[in-house]
């Protein structure tokens, strides 16, 4: 993933890139950290990079299950945003990867981006005047969550070793090294 998504054919494909890219961000900030650094939380907040991801991916199946107004699991939401024993970042990563590709098959499988979603009842931060988003909307929604989280990954990312974005960014796409960027290396 360059620092840009492609150029989109149409909004589906765009909507979809660009998810596709604060994925890719938030998986960049997980580049290179052992499980023990993905469990720590470095300030103030109990965010970690371990745990967003987790949440990211809980939240993806959640938002679709609702779009596909499929029933979803009770979800404990302290530890989906815990790297729990047992639980490594590698397989939250690859869970995450997996709720991307459920994601991008689900909305392939929606012929209109207009077609309603239902509003659940009951949710205190759901409005209660509006009954129903569409597809597209959905979409939307997850591009603001995960960049949201995306940039708390970074700012977690940065507190634990220095390490930001772009630096990273070289590493996992083996960019060469240039004047005004290195590549991220781990620790020797």
């Amino acid at each position: 993933m360059p620092g840009n998504v492609s150029p989109v054919g149409d909004e589906r494909e765009g909507l979809l890139a660009f998810l596709e890219q604060q994925r890719q961000a938030v998986r960049i900030a997980a580049f290179g950290l052992t499980d023990e650094q993905a469990r720590t939380a470095p300030g103030a907040s109990s965010l970690t990079v371990g745990g967003l991801v987790k949440h990211l991916a809980q939240m993806e199946r959640n938002w679709i299950g609702i779009m596909l107004r499929r029933p979803g699991p009770e979800i404990d939401y302290v530890a989906g945003f815990t790297l729990l024993p047992g639980e490594t970042l590698a397989g939250v990563v690859a869970d995450y990867a997996a709720a991307g590709r459920e994601t991008d098959e689900a909305v392939a499988g929606i012929a209109d981006l207009g077609a309603p979603v239902p509003v659940p009842k009951g949710v205190p931060w759901f409005p209660d005047d509006v009954d129903a988003w569409s597809v597209r909307w959905v979409l939307l929604h997850l591009i603001e969550e995960t960049a949201r989280h995306a940039g708390h990954a970074d700012i977690v990312r940065e507190s634990l070793d220095g390490a930001t974005a772009m630096p990273l960014m070289a590493a996992v796409e083996g960019w060469p090294a240039t004047p005004w960027l290195r590549p991220w290396q781990p620790p020797a």
